[in-house]
């Protein structure tokens, strides 16, 4: 099977500090995987490094065979909330919109059915009726839920979410996990960093476990186990209870 995603001794820092030390994966098409580690790991900063959005040290990433420019346009993106400007004086429509720039062109203005394609997306994310409402009056569900409709609206082949999940409530977390889903079963590529344990195996079929390097990588049955949590995360996982017993 075609690797969709390769890593291969993937350098990078903050300054001096190195956050991420060698790291090497592959990732199969129609695979729903979960990045776990502690605070620190280079989590998402693997994200941005395979997205040229961070400087390499070393090291190669290939999408689809390819280089990441060559390909991006097939290659979807939800950033940590937290990283976003939400006062910036847009709408929900016109944010699902710029998902579409790279159809519609920078230059040009959108048409109808682009239009009508973002509102679908906002459909499908249960804010059709939110369109025209400005970003910073929603709620933190409701702008995940907006970001992720504009990288939905893409009709990407593989997608990166920086903790889609942090802070949002009970129902957009189902709504989030649905869609994802919905991508895999389609036959999409999703890795998204995700940072609650607990779930882990209810929602993810892959896991790669990440400190700086890959300590494990692989379906989640066979790799989320007590030896390769305890090795990923050390003597922080007081907290994990049960799923340590």
């Amino acid at each position: 099977m075609d690797r969709v995603l390769s890593v291969e001794q993937l350098n990078a820092s903050y300054r001096k500090n190195k956050v991420l030390d060698n790291v090497s994966f592959e990732v199969l098409p129609g695979t729903l995987t979960a990045i776990v580690g502690p605070n620190g790991a280079g989590k998402s900063t693997l994200l941005k490094a395979i997205l040229d959005l961070h400087p390499r040290l070393s090291g190669v990433v290939s999408c689809f065979g390819s280089p990441y420019a060559q390909v991006k346009s097939r290659i979807g993106y939800v950033p940590q909330r937290g990283s976003v400007d939400w006062d910036f004086p847009t709408n929900a429509l016109d944010v699902v919109m710029m998902g579409l720039y790279g159809k519609i062109g920078w230059l040009k203005w959108p048409k109808r059915k682009h239009r009508e394609l973002a509102l679908a997306a906002l459909e499908e994310m249960g804010l059709g009726n939110y369109a025209d409402r400005q970003i910073s009056q929603l709620s933190g569900g409701q702008q995940q839920r907006v970001f992720l409709a504009r990288a939905l609206v893409q009709d990407a082949d593989l997608y990166f979410l920086d903790e889609p999940l942090a802070g949002v409530d009970a129902a957009t977390e189902k709504v989030i996990m649905d869609t994802l889903n919905t991508l895999k079963n389609k036959g999409r590529t999703v890795m998204v960093v995700h940072h609650d344990l607990q779930t882990v195996e209810e929602y993810f079929d892959h896991v790669l476990m990440l400190n700086r390097t890959v300590i494990a990588h692989g379906k989640t049955a066979d790799t989320f186990n007590q030896a390769n949590i305890m090795r990923t995360y050390g003597g922080s996982l007081r907290w994990m209870g049960d799923r340590l017993g």
